[in-house]
């Protein structure tokens, strides 16, 4: 049975891939287009400045894929093979809670599975380090972004997982209502003090060195020397769009493997327990 709900998982994980590659190829893409653009802009600006400053300017090395193979080819692809990962795993988390976490039926527990893993994987990492456009980024802070976004998930889903335990712990004493609700604050609480000891993207030591002091890693205006802006800073209203519509896409993608997959399980939990009972009957 479990490779047949693997089966079921890696299908409805590539196609909620393709809905959110669809979905963001509409949406984000103009968005990471005009990135680009300001990007493109900026460096030129800033080569500008360097050039009349006498500094030597800095060779931008090629694009091994053109946008349109990015965009289209290539973001499709990625967004297939993550669905096919995401929903791999997401198989897995349902059959570790299939029948340890309660008498959820098969739906309800995919659906369950499908909201901890948005919340989990994706929306709590995003509150701490939110989605950037290609324009936002310190080329050398790169390392450092990476590890802190991956300790940052890797710590929801424990303090996750340690939540659906607690909620199970108290619910005996407490009843389900009241466990739900003191494992949720539990985990509120957790990963909030995880949150305000990690240090914000902006005050890496690269971002500082570079910037200053601030929060986020999104450019400022770009100054001469006499402090006249000649390039403005990146745009409010793109990188909030940008985020958005990130956020959407993941939505997407985790709903879809739940809405797709319950009806799946569930047909398939009820056939094999269909076959399980004559045999049964017949010892």
């Amino acid at each position: 049975m479990e490779r047949k709900l693997l089966l079921r998982g890696v299908l409805v994980g590539a196609l909620a891939g393709l809905l959110a590659f669809v979905f963001a190829r509409i949406f984000a893409e103009p968005q990471i287009q005009t990135a680009i653009d300001y990007e493109t802009g900026r460096d030129a600006a800033k080569a500008a400045l360097d050039k009349a400053a006498g500094l030597p300017a800095g060779l931008a090395g090629p694009d091994i894929f053109s946008r349109a193979i990015q965009a289209n080819l290539g973001a499709g692809v990625g967004m297939i093979f993550f669905g096919v990962a995401v929903g791999a795993l997401f198989v897995v988390a349902y059959a570790v809670c299939l029948g340890r976490v309660g008498n959820l039926r098969p739906r309800a527990l995919a659906l369950l599975v499908a909201a901890g893993g948005f919340l989990a994987v994706y929306l709590v990492p995003f509150v701490k380090y939110p989605a950037n456009p290609p324009a936002i980024g310190n080329p050398d802070t790169v390392k450092d972004r990476g590890g802190l976004y991956l300790l940052m998930v890797l710590c929801s889903v424990v303090f996750l997982v340690a939540a659906v335990w607690l909620g199970q712990r108290l619910r005996e004493r407490f009843g389900n209502w009241n466990a739900s609700v003191l494992a949720g604050a539990t985990f509120v609480v957790a990963i909030g003090i995880v949150m305000a000891i990690l240090p914000s993207l902006g005050h890496l030591a690269g971002n500082e060195q570079q910037s200053g002091n601030h929060t986020t890693e999104t450019p400022l205006a770009l100054t001469n020397a006499g402090g006249t802006i000649v390039y403005p800073g990146f745009p409010a209203d793109v990188l909030f769009d940008f985020r958005l519509y990130s956020v959407a896409a993941q939505l997407i993608l985790w709903a879809t493997i739940g809405l797709v997959f319950a009806p799946l399980a569930d047909r398939l939990l009820k056939a094999q327990s269909g076959m399980v009972e004559p045999e049964r009957l017949r010892c």
